[in-house]
């Protein structure tokens, strides 16, 4: 069965985002990029992607979900939105599909059961991408995290999670991986009940 992933990069204290939704300050070069380009090539923009010629495999994964914050902190789209390599769901209260490209999937409704939808399906695994808010509601259905760890505090900002009343417990620490750049990448499993 396909897994929900919440790959994502957060600074030492938590955030995954400064006060007005921006990442800049996480590094940008490093060795730990190099790896990104090699092992998750899935997870580039399309105009990343582009620029340095890449062709993703959709081996790891081949469905994007996000909150419309991270959808709009990616900036203006081209015509097939931020990864048109993907199949893309924003969940938004607020926004519709009148406010996307066609190829984006917007939606108000249950995301815990598109998940579950989701994941009966053949394909690649799921890739939660944010933010914390949206991670929060699908913390019951998330199983695997990869946390991109960088060397900087931000004091306040977007957090990983955010706050709401949940205890997950069994969490599996199966791979730590440093780089010289200071970035340091967990990858946790999340037991569940049978």
């Amino acid at each position: 069965m396909r897994e929900l992933v919440y790959y994502v990069a957060a600074s030492l204290d938590g955030f995954i985002a400064a006060p007005d939704d921006t990442f800049d300050a996480f590094p940008q070069t490093g060795d730990h990029i190099d790896m990104i380009l090699r092992e998750y090539t899935d997870t580039i923009p399309t105009l990343g992607l582009q620029a340095t010629g890449l062709t993703p495999p959709l081996t790891r994964f081949d469905t994007v979900m996000m909150g419309w914050g991270t959808y709009a902190a990616e900036g203006e789209h081209r015509r097939g939105g931020p990864y048109e390599h993907l199949k893309q769901y924003v969940f938004s209260r607020q926004h519709t599909a009148d406010d996307a490209v066609p190829e984006v999937t917007v939606t108000n409704g249950d995301p815990v059961a598109l998940v579950r939808e989701l994941k009966q399906q053949s394909g690649s695994d799921i890739w939660l991408a944010g933010g914390g808010v949206f991670a929060s509601a699908l913390v019951d259905e998330i199983d695997r995290i990869i946390l991109k760890i960088n060397p900087i505090l931000l004091g306040s900002g977007k957090r990983l999670f955010a706050d709401r009343e949940y205890s997950v417990a069994g969490l599996n620490l199966v791979a730590s991986t440093p780089y010289g750049s200071g970035v340091v990448i967990n990858e946790y499993t999340l037991d569940r009940p049978s």
